[in-house]
């Protein structure tokens, strides 16, 4: 088994994106990268523990790979801005691949390289690429949200932006 730790915006909506695949055995919803042990959500909503929303997937490198988890990850958020995702602002709310060995830290260069020169987005692609340091899951309830709560959960896709920009950047695309 393998671990892949990626935040883009609100950590409910990274969870789904994955929990489809096969070879995916849990998506996790919580907090990494930063200072404090074991923080809040509102403590990571004060943007003054360092940590950002994350998911951690368990996954079977021999079923899926990283390589394909980063294509999933790169088609559900907006990987041109680090100051937030969409109506989200904030430290917490910014993007980053947290890398857990050498060759995850390759690739995920490589894929923001390649982005980048397949000019997809009007912008560079600017998601930071960081050693993985720590994950701590979130409260109950934010785990599985979009099965928990579909209706707030569709809203929120619809109303932050992020569906739209998805659709636009992503919609010829195959999967």
């Amino acid at each position: 088994m393998a671990l892949a730790t990626f935040a883009g915006g609100c950590f409910w909506c990274l969870v789904k994106p994955f929990d489809t695949y096969e070879g995916v055995l849990s998506v996790t919803a919580g907090y990494s990268g930063g200072h404090r042990e074991h923080p809040t959500y509102e403590e990571v909503c004060s943007d003054t523990t360092g940590h950002v929303e994350a998911v951690q997937i368990e996954y079977d490198p021999e079923r899926i790979s990283y390589e394909k988890m980063l294509d999933i990850y790169f088609k559900t958020f907006d990987p041109t801005d680090n100051g937030g995702q969409f109506f989200d602002r904030g430290e917490h709310y910014r993007p980053v691949i947290f890398f857990h060995n050498d060759e995850q830290k390759t690739q995920a260069i490589a894929k923001i390289k390649a982005l980048n020169e397949a000019h997809i987005f009007d912008k560079p692609v600017i998601t930071p690429v960081e050693p993985y340091k720590n994950f701590y899951p979130a409260e109950a309830y934010h785990q599985d949200y979009y099965r928990k709560n579909p209706v707030h959960y569709a809203q929120y896709q619809l109303g932050s932006g992020r569906k739209a920009f998805i659709d636009r950047h992503w919609r010829d695309q195959n999967d």
